[in-house]
């Protein structure tokens, strides 16, 4: 089409209409993600966008206990008969068969649905259990400076969920949903509530890989993705390499002067572009370039930890001057937290353990144990914690019985989403509790289950967010993140 009869079209009055149509939504929408995106520019006259850091909430539905979250996901699914789920009776029936009254059928995953015997395994004989705290909390031998803290964190037994595989079962965790393309829990914080730090992401990710199975299942950065909320919620992630974020840094040759008036222009064309078509993702896009330019100064600063004294790596210990390990992603996770970050997502990978379980659990737990205790602690001695929640778990948990063959120093553990365990601390959870209960073989739920839409509405409460009105309207249909279920678990609430 010849460009002159081409611009034609847009000035008639449908055309016109349509831009009208198009640019009040767009006044809609900046509306609901709390950001200006109609202030002009006094020198070129231009419809500027403003970068907002206020959420879609104008107030919360209730008193917070919280203000950010700081997630240790633990990837592939810790062992709970291992870690905090004692149960003695296994070690009593060793290599005895999983009886069928306890089963009841449940579905099992293709790796060891073709067993001809599922032998019955505890983990006392080899990971001794004590109990610590006021509450007497069950924690292994493999988690010593866990069991330190053991009056700090509430450790729940009767987490369950529907996922049988880790990719839905992850996904169902971060977003609701087993199904990919819903944005993740970070993302949603991030929409209803904005961000404390105007140089910052609302939502960062922080990724380490476990020495229990260095080449396990691999994470996708979808699992911190906006879905369909604009794509300014999306989580950052931060890399442990020489540029923390990818393509932040200006490129050789381009000074910090040249560079910032090339944004100045690219911002003018697209502002121009705005203006022609209406489409909020051109504003997004401003808004990322100019959050991109203020993190250029604020990433290294918080990513540098060098400055940080000798007793605060001691306390973390020895691999937090190793950067990209665990422990060193603790230590950013605790300085982002400081700088206002509102949702700190850790992912640390190396967890299934279906085969050779005793050897690789050793060097997994060693890799988390003294830096997840030493970050709630160290929140603790610098008035954090109060307000900051604190999450440690994975996605499913692991068969009371053996894949595989069982002999007397080896065996291996498959998924198991019937019951697992995961724990938490500050904003506003009861410290030093137990809650929920597992049967004697740690196969089914006994007490207080709590299911993931369960766990994901309770952490909205404490961030002053009722689950069933933090709401998205997408495709005709309205979206929360805990779909169309979730109750608030009370029993964990100080």
């Amino acid at each position: 089409m010849n460009p002159f009869e081409k611009r034609s079209l847009h000035l008639n009055r449908r055309a016109f209409l349509g831009k009208s149509a198009i640019g009040v939504g767009a006044a809609a929408l900046s509306g609901l993600l709390g950001m200006s995106f109609f202030t002009r520019d006094k020198k070129s006259g231009l419809i500027k966008e403003h970068t907002g850091t206020k959420g879609v909430l104008n107030q919360l539905h209730h008193p917070a206990k919280a203000k950010r979250i700081i997630y240790l996901f633990q990837s592939g699914g810790p062992s709970q008969l291992e870690l905090f789920d004692y149960k003695p009776l296994l070690d009593k029936k060793r290599g005895d068969n999983l009886p069928d009254s306890i089963r009841q059928g449940q579905r099992l995953t293709g790796m060891s649905s073709g067993q001809e015997s599922f032998p019955l395994v505890g983990s006392g004989s080899m990971f001794p259990f004590q109990q610590y705290g006021q509450s007497g909390t069950w924690v292994s031998d493999l988690l010593p400076y866990t069991a330190k803290i053991a009056d700090e964190i509430c450790v729940i037994k009767s987490m369950h969920t529907e996922a049988i595989n880790h990719d839905p079962a992850i996904t169902f965790f971060q977003t609701g949903s087993q199904q990919p393309g819903r944005p993740s829990m970070g993302a949603w914080m991030s929409y209803g509530m904005g961000s404390e730090n105007e140089n910052l992401p609302a939502f960062t990710v922080l990724l380490s890989r476990g020495t229990g199975r260095p080449q396990g299942q691999p994470l996708y950065s979808r699992l911190w993705g906006n879905g369909f909320l604009h794509s300014l919620h999306q989580g950052v992630q931060f890399r442990s390499a020489k540029d923390p974020v990818l393509y932040l840094n200006n490129p050789e040759g381009l000074d910090p002067k040249n560079r910032r008036k090339m944004l100045d222009y690219l911002e003018e064309l697209n502002a121009m572009q705005y203006e022609e078509y209406g489409d909020p993702e051109i504003t997004s896009r401003i808004a990322q370039y100019e959050m991109a330019y203020r993190m250029q100064t604020s990433v290294p600063e918080v990513m540098n930890i060098d400055g940080e004294p000798d007793h605060i790596y001691q306390m973390y210990g020895p691999d937090s001057t190793t950067p990209g390990t665990f422990a060193a992603n603790c230590i950013l996770a605790r300085r982002l937290a400081e700088k206002g970050v509102r949702f700190i997502q850790l992912y640390h990978m190396g967890w299934d353990q279906h085969f050779n379980l005793p050897t690789q659990i050793k060097g997994q737990a060693k890799d988390v144990d003294q830096p997840s205790a030493a970050l709630v602690m160290d929140l603790k001695q610098r008035g954090l914690l109060e307000d900051t929640l604190v999450i440690w778990g994975g996605e499913f948990g692991r068969t009371n019985y053996s894949q595989g063959t069982l002999t007397e120093t080896n065996y291996g553990r498959d998924h198991h989403p019937r019951c697992f365990s995961i724990w938490m601390a500050g904003g506003g959870i009861k410290p030093g509790i137990v809650y929920g209960e597992t049967d004697e073989f740690g196969y089914n739920i006994a007490k207080n289950p709590v299911h993931v839409h369960d766990f994901q509405a309770t952490i909205l409460h404490q961030m002053g967010i009722d689950h069933e009105q933090l709401i998205y309207k997408y495709q005709g249909r309205r979206f929360r993140l805990t779909d169309v279920e979730g109750h608030l678990v009370k029993g964990i609430l100080s």
